[in-house]
Parts: C-alpha cells; structure tokens; sequence
C-alpha cells in the first residue's frame, strides 16, 4: 500500500500498544480512550487488509501478521528519522519542517514572552524551515507530542506521560474571579469564606483533572470548559466563578468587569515546560529550536 502521514501515525500508535502490552496499558502514554485506541487500531487494520492483534477477555496479543507489522514499522520508523537526520547533514543549511505546540491565550504572559524572541532566534538560524504552530488544548496538545504529530510542546501540563522529556519554563499565576454581575462582586474578602462560595456555579476545566474544583470540595463542576475564552465569557455573565491566568483576566479587572476574590487564598501556580520525546531520535532542526527556546528561558536541558 501506499503510505501516507496517517498511515505512519497509525504505525506509531500500534509500536506503543505493543511496547506498552495492551491496550489500557497504552492509555497513558498516548493519552487516549479506550475506545479512540480501539478505532486507531481498526483503521490501520483495515488498511492493511488483515488482524494484526486479540484483544479481549483472553487479554492482548499479537496475531503472526501483526508481529511482522510491528516488527517491519519498528525497522521503518527507526529509518525514516535516520533518513532525514543524514538527509539534512548532507546540506550545509538547515531545511524541512518544524512543529510546536502552544496553548491558547498566553500571549499576555509576561513569562511567555520569550517565545517570540525564540522564534524569532530560530527563523534567523534555519531560515528555510518552514515552521507550523499548533495551538491546542492541554489535553490535545499532550496526546499530539505522544504520537509525534508534535515535535515540541509548550503548556501546563495536566500530568506527565512516561517517555515525555519535560523542561520547566515558566510559572502563570491564576486567581478565583467573579463578574460584574455575580452577587459576591461588591462583597468584601473578609465575609467571603469557603461555605459562601459554595452556594454558587463554579466552572471546572476539563484538562485540570479536578484540581480548581478541590479547595470547594464539591462533586463536579458546575459547567466544563476546554480553554481560557471560553471561561472568561461564563465568569463574564455573571452566573459563575471560576480560575483564569492573572495575566489574562487584567484587562477585565481594568475596566471593571471582573474581580478576583480572596486572592491571597485562592490561586493556583501552573508550570509552563517545554516537552518532547526524547526516546525518538529528534531531528537537527527540532534540536536547535530546543536549544535556543531552553538558552532563552535560563533553562537546563535533561
């Protein structure tokens, strides 16, 4: 068969359900569902034309051909990266494609801004690399560093995946914000305590894994968001409370819009860390974007 950018992501996606021994052993490092694996796997099977695993109550195991597969796309990816690293060291400038990943609405993060001066280092060395940049949500952002459809990841990242090479960046303060509209806006701090804001809708953010929900002690959110806009607009409305980076949630409190409550109590201190697979052989040109992106921030590479 022809091979494609799927059908080399598929591959990759077989190589760690083997590597890690099943599919639920898998979850982690790919950081998908069951049922997302399952359909992955289905759909490389479905292009090759044959079963490639058992899975089930008899628990995994490879059929004869999907002991090849695994096999030969071992031996293939291992040659492809070999390929393009010995490619590129035949040329004396560096060319190809490099991909990062960020997360939404850090632009107004002093810490952040370093970034810009890294792509800016970068563009200036490898000026005929052609750079594409992702903007995901935590979650997605994670899951595309694990397959490799990112090379370098730049987030708070809602837990560490065995494999993942992690360098610490950063620090994006958060505080607990209520709008203009909300009850507790024209409240002071001091009558302000736990059981108070109980008694309102908080939003909970999916990638968070619980973590702003925790100080309430409540059982769920009371609405789930995937990015910073998105929590801004309900905290906005008036109906709920909920965290945002402080950087992010000034321009609302400049003009009045917003306030953050008990701020001294209720906050949360993420780590930005730049993150890749180190177990690949990672190309000359994604070196040199790490290089320059961990010299800007003072950082240590592992």
């Amino acid at each position: 068969m022809a091979m494609d950018q799927t059908d080399l992501k598929l591959l990759r996606i077989f190589l760690t359900i083997v590597e890690a021994g099943g599919f639920a052993a898998a979850q982690s490092d790919l950081n998908l569902s069951l049922s997302t694996i399952s359909s992955y796997v289905t759909a490389l099977e479905a292009r090759l034309g044959f079963t490639l695993c058992k899975r089930g109550r008899g628990g995994f195991s490879l059929t004869y051909e999907g002991q090849i597969v695994f096999e030969e796309a071992h031996s293939l990816l291992k040659n492809i990266g070999q390929f393009e690293t010995k490619m590129r060291s035949l040329r004396d400038k560096l060319t190809g494609t490099l991909t990062i990943g960020l997360t939404d609405n850090t632009i107004t993060d002093p810490g952040a801004r370093k970034i810009e001066q890294t792509i800016a280092r970068f563009v200036d060395r490898a000026p005929d690399v052609t750079l594409h940049v992702e903007t995901r949500a935590p979650n997605d952002l994670l899951r595309e560093v694990v397959t490799g459809v990112i090379q370098v990841g730049i987030c708070a990242f809602p837990k560490t995946v065995l494999g993942l090479t992690y360098v610490p960046l950063y620090s994006e303060m958060h505080r607990f914000y209520c709008g203009a509209e909300h009850p507790l806006f024209d409240q002071p701090d001091a009558t302000i305590d736990i059981d108070e804001i109980r008694r309102f809708r908080i939003v909970g953010r999916k990638f968070w894994l619980g973590r702003d929900l925790k100080d309430f002690a409540i059982a769920k959110p009371h609405a789930m968001v995937s990015d910073m806009e998105a929590e801004a607009r309900l905290i906005l409305s008036g109906a709920y409370l909920g965290y945002l980076p402080e950087h992010y949630a000034q321009q609302f409190v400049a003009n009045g819009r917003m306030r953050a409550i008990r701020p001294e109590q209720f906050f949360v201190d993420t780590l930005f860390q730049a993150s890749f697979d180190n177990s690949k052989q990672l190309d000359p040109v994604a070196n040199l974007f790490l290089d320059i992106l961990i010299e800007d921030f003072g950082a240590t590479r592992p």
